[in-house]
């Protein structure tokens, strides 16, 4: 079975112009959506690396309009980088076409894949654990939503509907409790009680959207550390990947969500809620890289709710690991039993703690506005 599988992936990789004989092809990383693999080829211009992606299609409904939006981001990034007289080989994803010149490849099977140049000297990191790191990290970020802000229309498809809508999310896990699929709602007494006492926070930026308090924009949507790529030799944040949800929505989100996992030291599934807390140190250093930059285009109502979007964001991704949890794993990836809801429960510890620190995280905010 393990000789077929590789037959078919040497197969799939060969349908892409990688410009060379493939070496070989192993997987990569550990993300909860796409089967992700790097290929070694060899061609004319000597060895080199690719990724290779297996689209998701039940997260992600429609991979050809995914496919459409990170060929439309990518293509305007590539411009901006290039009139910045950077490198968009290093500093944005390159699609590599198939041989036929498509953005991906659907197969018979009906799989979807996609496949991008690999970014040489240059790494991603589960954990930024040094105010160093998540300072660049944070000036990534900002310097991504800068550069796509005037991205011409149309307006970018929704990849996943509702993606960033806070409140569906509430509603979704209010639906998942009252179903209760698995069984498991007994034992999810106390996170269950978390949600009702805080059910404001779910709607804060949907509110903020809706009443035109802050602009609407293009955001990321999964601001996660090793969603930015980390120069080996400068230690400078070169490059954002993982374009699938970038989407209309509030740059709010992106903050908030690079907080929830940037800005402490415990893991996304940390099984002991006494270690799940917010630095301030790597919070100061996020505020220090993101308002470098940021502070030059947000407006002062969106740098007022920083602090608040990280409480916000953090409470909706407990919601959604909370409702997968109780609907039986059925969205998140999970490698051992009881995962989603130490997930769940590790953002709602982390959430406990920005409600407590908010006043010094305002301060350090307010310092480099």
């Amino acid at each position: 079975m393990a000789d077929n599988r590789q037959g078919a992936l040497l197969e799939i990789v060969g349908r892409f112009r990688t410009g060379g004989e493939i070496v070989s092809v192993e997987p990569l990383g550990s993300g909860h959506i796409h089967d992700t693999y790097v290929s070694q080829v060899h061609g004319s211009a000597g060895p080199a690396r690719f990724v290779h992606q297996r689209i998701n299609d039940h997260a992600f409904a429609s991979p050809e309009m995914l496919m459409q939006n990170v060929e439309r981001v990518t293509s305007h990034l590539r411009s901006k980088i290039l009139a910045e007289g950077g490198d968009p080989h290093r500093e944005t994803l390159t699609i590599v076409p198939t041989v036929e010149g498509g953005s991906f490849l659907k197969t018979g099977a009906g799989e979807f894949w996609r496949t991008y140049e690999y970014i040489e000297g240059a790494r991603t990191f589960d954990t930024l654990d040094q105010p160093r790191q998540v300072e660049q990290a944070g000036r990534a970020w900002a310097v991504f939503q800068r550069r796509i802000a005037d991205l011409p229309g149309p307006r970018l498809h929704e990849t996943i509907p509702c993606f960033g809508d806070t409140r569906r999310r509430y509603e979704d896990c209010s639906r998942a409790i009252g179903e209760d699929r698995a069984g498991r709602a007994a034992g999810a007494r106390e996170e269950i009680d978390f949600v009702e006492r805080h059910e404001a926070l779910s709607h804060l930026l949907t509110d903020l959207l809706r009443d035109g308090r802050v602009p609407e924009r293009i955001a990321h949507y999964d601001t996660k550390p090793n969603n930015v790529m980390i120069d080996d030799d400068t230690g400078e944040g070169i490059c954002v990947i993982d374009l699938d949800t970038v989407m209309a929505g509030t740059v709010l989100y992106d903050f908030g969500d690079f907080v929830r996992v940037g800005a402490t030291l415990a893991a996304e599934d940390e099984p002991d809620p006494s270690r799940v807390e917010l630095d301030l140190g790597l919070f100061e250093g996020i505020a220090t890289g993101y308002l470098g930059i940021a502070r030059e285009f947000l407006t002062a109502s969106e740098i007022d709710h920083l602090v608040d979007a990280a409480a916000a964001v953090t409470f909706t991704i407990g919601l959604r690991f909370l409702a997968d949890h109780l609907d039986g794993d059925r969205y998140f990836r999970i490698h051992r039993p009881h995962q989603n809801i130490d997930r769940c429960r590790t953002q709602f510890g982390l959430v406990a703690d920005i409600l407590r620190k908010a006043e010094a995280m305002r301060a350090a905010i307010d310092g480099n506005r």
